[in-house]
């Protein structure tokens, strides 16, 4: 089912999706990042990746705020483990693109080695990631990211800007 917004002078479109990617944006290591506290026993032995700082307050911000939330990783995590991992913080993602799904569905038989993820293939408009090469390959291929950089304690505030920013830009046009 698909859900819709309304946007000013124009009929109902799709909500606007916004992806992070995991390792590094979302999964970080606590030497390194502030992180959100570690799960209680037995689950911190099931899941031992730590969220970043402020991470489920962002994804159910961003979703209050009317956009689809998704995950799109070159990690082989199955979907089941994300979504479990996740809902221990009380969050839900609109959409889960890993390593599998990306091969099946994007690369699929391209003789031509396609970049690790296409966000414009699953209609997302603004991916969040912290690999520059990634980010650099939106103007080539058609997306919008975000580079996360390590240490940044801004960087909610930075996606949602971002996020609007880009809505803006596509209401208006």
């Amino acid at each position: 089912m698909k859900q819709t917004v309304k946007s000013k002078g124009a009929g109902p479109q799709e909500k606007m999706r916004v992806s992070f990617d995991l390792d590094e944006v979302l999964f970080v290591s606590p030497k390194t990042h502030k992180t959100e506290p570690p799960l209680k026993f037995p689950f911190n032995k099931i899941y031992k990746e730590r969220l970043r700082l402020g991470t489920p307050d962002l994804i159910k911000s961003l979703q209050r705020m009317g956009y689809e939330v998704w995950v799109y990783t070159s990690s082989f995590r199955s979907e089941r483990y994300i979504k479990g991992l996740f809902r221990m913080y009380g969050v839900r993602f609109d959409g889960i693109v890993n390593g599998t799904r990306h091969l099946k569905e994007v690369q699929r038989n391209n003789k031509t080695t396609l970049p690790q993820k296409l966000p414009n293939r699953y209609r997302i408009s603004l991916h969040i990631d912290d690999e520059e090469v990634i980010c650099s390959l939106g103007h080539q291929y058609g997306f919008k990211a975000y580079q996360l950089y390590a240490d940044d304690d801004e960087w909610k505030e930075k996606i949602i800007r971002r996020a609007e920013e880009i809505r803006k830009m596509t209401e208006s046009a």
